[in-house]
């Protein structure tokens, strides 16, 4: 999983509330299970009429939020079903960070098992933000400081989990992490070889 430190980048805007995880990625993209090729089709219904025709005057179809790094969302983003693919897909996509009032708890927590740094901040700052995303002005969101910057220079305190920012600092999903104890693993598998060998047979 790759590190994630400080991002600053363009943001896109998105308020909407109750954005849930068949807008972000529709059920017949759900058949894979590989995290790659999914951007393409995140929040495919509303990017794209049934004909695959771009969808003008949805936020990522325009410049610059086609390369948009950071997403501004409405509050409970991430609702509905507990797919992983709607992180996979934002990841794909090249969303490292959303921004929002609130969001479902098992996406947020998908999100960071993913590397992507899910901010909750009030809904008055969300909308500070939001403001300098419709402006096309650069976000910067800081995790070693835990802070976010509007476009006016503006900061923002977030909260996060300790181990959440350890997780998400270090670039460790919980295979990284039991990798991190491979040493101690090792060292139990042999003393139980000795002890038990009729398990390794």
């Amino acid at each position: 999983m790759e590190k994630f430190t400080r991002l600053t980048g363009i943001a896109a805007p998105l308020a909407i509330p109750n954005v849930d995880t068949d807008m972000i990625i529709p059920k017949q993209y759900l058949k894979t299970i590989q995290r790659t090729g999914l951007g393409r089709h995140l929040f495919d219904e509303m990017r794209f009429t049934p004909e695959g025709e771009e969808i003008a005057g949805f936020v990522l179809n325009q410049e610059p939020y086609r390369r948009a790094r950071i997403l501004i969302a409405g509050e409970n983003f991430g609702c509905g079903s507990s797919r992983e693919h709607a992180p996979w897909a934002l990841l794909d996509f090249g969303i490292r960070a959303v921004i929002a009032p609130s969001y479902a708890d098992i996406f947020y927590n998908n999100c960071a098992k993913n590397g992507i740094l899910a901010v909750t901040l009030p809904p008055e700052s969300v909308a500070i933000l939001m403001a300098d995303a419709e402006a096309g002005l650069e976000i910067t969101v800081d995790l070693e400081r835990q802070q976010v910057s509007g476009g006016n220079q503006q900061a923002f305190q977030f909260e996060l989990d300790p181990f959440r920012r350890h997780c998400l600092l270090s670039g460790l999903d919980e295979i990284g992490l039991t990798l991190e104890k491979s040493a101690a693993i090792a060292s139990f598998e042999d003393r139980q070889r000795l002890a038990e060998p009729w398990l390794y047979r």
